[in-house]
């Protein structure tokens, strides 16, 4: 069997497993749809990328912009900068189309307040549900954050103030590595079919297949040090029909 014909088998494997993380109701085949969250790297917009037809549509650097690809224009979320946990709350300003690596376009303005790395631009974002309670991590609100935070359909913000609990300690400058999720299986077979295939076709030596419990085996890239470092392979698994890869910091 040459190849491609395994890998296209092997990806019916891999959205198959997939729906094993749905939630069923009723006993019934009908799946209960999760809000939309993403772990990965942020493009922080410039005029010269949109310029250059990197980013689909223009944004202002001044504003609280944040451009997705799928998500609606209006939806409601959270950008979280795992390093600090400081978070931006809006909303989606535009839809767009950018390259597929990153998992939303914001402007300067937001970057500057998540203080994010430049080199490491790496973001959370979760889709909140109109009028959902939910707890900050942080107790720095920025006045930018309120002012959306007042005009979003949120009944109320909990802040809980991580500060109070003195047995965490924060390490500082500790060297981040970067791990890229290709999927979760219920057979450990078939993970490790689909990393011997993507092995030959993507010529990386860094997958690999990682135990979680007895009935899911992940399939994971890495470890990488940087953007750049893990941008090649991500590529690869783009274009063999891989999309919306989380990508794991430790």
């Amino acid at each position: 069997m040459k190849i491609h014909s395994k890998i296209s088998i092997l990806l019916i494997f891999f959205f198959i497993s997939s729906c094993v993380n749905g939630v069923q109701q009723n006993n019934s085949n009908v799946y209960k749809k999760e809000l939309y969250s993403s772990l990965g790297f942020a493009l922080v917009y410039s005029d010269e990328a949109f310029i250059n037809k990197v980013i689909s549509r223009k944004m202002k650097s001044t504003d609280l912009g944040i451009m997705h690809s799928s998500l609606k224009k209006n939806s409601l979320v959270r950008i979280i900068n795992p390093v600090n946990s400081k978070f931006v709350i809006g909303k989606i300003t535009s839809t767009g189309t950018y390259p597929k690596i990153f998992n939303a376009v914001i402007t300067e303005k937001v970057s500057k307040l998540l203080d994010l790395d430049y080199e490491n631009p790496y973001i959370e974002i979760i889709q909140l549900k109109k009028n959902k309670k939910f707890i900050a991590k942080e107790t720095n609100i920025f006045d930018e954050e309120k002012n959306v935070a007042e005009k979003a359909p949120v009944n109320d913000i909990e802040i809980d103030d991580l500060s109070k609990d003195k047995s965490k300690t924060v390490k500082k400058n500790k060297k981040k590595i970067f791990t890229l999720l290709i999927s979760d299986f219920y057979y450990e077979e078939t993970a490790k079919k689909l990393r011997k295939d993507l092995e030959k076709r993507t010529k990386s030596k860094k997958i690999f297949v990682k135990k979680i419990n007895n009935n899911k085996y992940r399939l994971l890239v890495g470890p990488f040090n940087n953007f750049n470092a893990l941008k090649n392979i991500y590529i690869s698994l783009n274009n063999l029909g891989f999309d919306d890869l989380n990508i794991y910091m430790e």
